[in-house]
């Protein structure tokens, strides 16, 4: 049996290290093939050599785990992302099912839940942590799915999700044309159709909205 190939990517090297370990210690045919820091290195790995599976942090630096999903699906659709996460919000998992995530488990659960987990992905099912299981017993997602200033969000193109991640982790327009190679009218504007996307009329609410929403981390 061909074993089941694994991506890390979480910022936390610990993590990384934790996760590796039980997936060596507990199972025979699953084999980490390369680990990541942040998104943007995940998708260079994903395109030299791809996985079957990728364990995804969600609130990594540089692209956060939402769009670093819709991004390797994009790059290949056959990708199963299974989301690592600290958030318990509703919100924030329904987030991660839309942008094609297979799997949500938390970070204080991981150990128990990977190899399960891993297990359920890949072969075509989906997997949830049972410890917030009840969001979706309750149909609290289905609630919760007509909330307006979610749907805003979850409008925003993928280059204004990058840039709102940016913003919310403290970038200034210039640092932020200066990292996408974009001149920095190019930056203003997207900022300012993100800011009318989502009905914000303040930087400092922009930046609120980007950490609360889970897309950057503080």
């Amino acid at each position: 049996m061909m074993p089941i190939k694994i991506m890390l990517a979480d910022d936390h090297p610990i993590i990384r290290a934790g996760l590796r370990s039980v997936v060596e210690k507990r199972s025979e045919n699953i084999e980490i093939v390369g680990e990541a820091s942040n998104g943007v290195d995940l998708l260079k790995l994903a395109k030299k050599n791809p996985a079957d599976i990728y364990i995804v942090d969600i609130t990594m630096p540089e692209l956060n785990g939402i769009e670093t999903t819709v991004r390797l699906l994009k790059l290949n659709p056959k990708s199963r992302v299974i989301i690592l996460s600290i958030h318990e919000s509703g919100i924030i998992i329904e987030k991660a099912f839309r942008s094609g995530a297979r799997g949500y488990i938390l970070k204080e659960s991981a150990v128990e839940d990977i190899i399960r987990a891993i297990r359920e992905v890949h072969s075509g099912r989906y997997y949830i942590s049972p410890a917030i299981s009840n969001f979706i017993m309750n149909g609290y997602l289905d609630r919760i799915s007509i909330n307006t200033k979610y749907e805003n969000v979850s409008n925003l193109t993928s280059r204004e999700t990058e840039i709102l991640q940016l913003i919310g982790e403290g970038a200034t327009v210039k640092e932020i044309a200066k990292k996408l190679n974009l001149s920095v009218y190019t930056i203003t504007t997207h900022k300012r159709n993100i800011m009318h996307k989502l009905d914000i009329h303040k930087s400092a609410d922009l930046l609120r909205m980007a950490i609360k929403e889970g897309i950057a981390k503080i």
